[in-house]
């Protein structure tokens, strides 16, 4: 059966695959940026930045001597900022390291920063073709789905036994076609919502398809609870056209990238509360003007949902936060911002 299974998937992905760039080339750096891009990224969105980075960084030298301003100035709005931190960490340890030569051993890549298992066995079956199967949650939707692996698939032995069932599937000299069949074959045909299972070429083997389990598999328990937080950024107007911005500098969202100075709260914030946080955290000398103040707009994160307001005020003479700076309005595209403040600029700016 698992040999049957190969040979129809890998058929199917020589007549219905994407030409993507990525899979025209066995250069280590590209396949590396490009895995780094699609981590929950999908190929429609990840494709501009993955030619983006390309045509900046076009060697892994390019990518290390940049600044991580520009690094996350580039990467604006693809979100999950730490991967663009990761990548251009590691892009320094190879060049420090390897001397710019991307490490050719599944161990060595997979002890990069940012790099996982499915990541690591990705490039390593991709530029090296070393015989490590990629399993991402495509590979793990099709084997559950084929094979009857009915257990919750964030468990490490879940992932285990699909682990060994591609294991046994792959063929050693065709890892790179086995990997990007599979996760090709996850995410056109047997797609999580409303797969084309009447034009399968498994579906007379297919366990979820004839026990009516096609919905349920994979089978994923999620645990995990949504953390709300309660952001209320501060548009302050200086002399000349100016704004205050601050740097996200401490570990958490949005980590280096830029924001208007904020008060973070567990609960709303009324307009009277607010008014009197500010007056606490500014030490404003003089009355406040909450001159205009957004409607509640909700970001929702992996794990946590942003309520987040805008407020345009007025003071004079209050204490000015060592981490503030004063940008032209003109300059604000040069700074990286998070993509939910770049999404209200007109807005915000209408308003000022």
């Amino acid at each position: 059966m698992y040999n049957k299974s190969q040979a129809a998937i890998t058929e199917w992905y020589k007549l219905n695959k994407r030409m993507l760039p990525w899979r025209q080339t066995k250069s280590a750096y590209h396949i590396w940026l490009s895995e780094v891009i699609l981590q929950q990224t999908r190929v429609q969105q990840g494709l501009p930045y993955y030619n983006k980075f390309i045509k900046a960084f076009p060697k892994v030298e390019d990518l290390a001597q940049a600044t991580e301003s520009d690094v996350l100035l580039l990467w604006q709005g693809l979100g999950y900022y730490s991967r663009a931190r990761n990548m251009h960490f590691t892009a320094k340890i190879i060049v420090e390291k390897y001397k710019g030569i991307f490490p050719n051993t599944y161990e060595e890549i997979k002890n990069l920063k940012g790099v996982g298992e499915y990541t690591a066995a990705a490039i390593a079956s991709f530029a090296f073709d070393l015989p490590y199967p990629a399993i991402d949650g495509n590979v793990m939707r099709v084997i559950s789905r084929i094979f009857g692996v009915e257990e919750d698939i964030m468990l490490s032995h879940t992932k285990k036994v699909i682990t060994d069932i591609a294991s046994e599937m792959m063929h050693a000299k065709d890892a790179a076609l086995f990997n990007q069949s599979m996760m090709e074959f996850g995410a056109l045909q047997c797609k999580a919502k409303n797969p084309n299972c009447n034009i399968c070429p498994l579906l007379d083997i297919c366990f979820a398809y004839h026990n009516n389990k096609v919905k349920e598999l994979p089978l994923k328990i999620n645990k995990t609870k949504v953390k709300n937080r309660y952001f209320n950024y501060l548009i302050i107007k200086g002399a000349h056209d100016k704004l205050f911005i601050q740097k996200r500098e401490q570990k958490d969202i949005w980590q280096n990238l830029y924001q208007f100075p904020l008060i973070e709260s567990s609960i709303p914030l009324s307009e009277t509360a607010l008014l009197d946080e500010i007056k606490n955290q500014m030490q404003c000398k003089t009355s406040i003007n909450l001159r205009f103040r957004s409607l509640e707009i909700k970001h929702k994160l992996s794990h946590q949902l942003l309520h987040i307001h805008f407020n345009i005020i007025q003071c004079k003479g209050f204490l000015i936060k060592n981490n503030w700076e004063l940008i032209r309005i003109t300059d604000w595209d040069a700074f990286p911002f998070p993509e939910i403040i770049n999404k209200n600029k007109s807005f915000i700016l209408e308003n000022l």
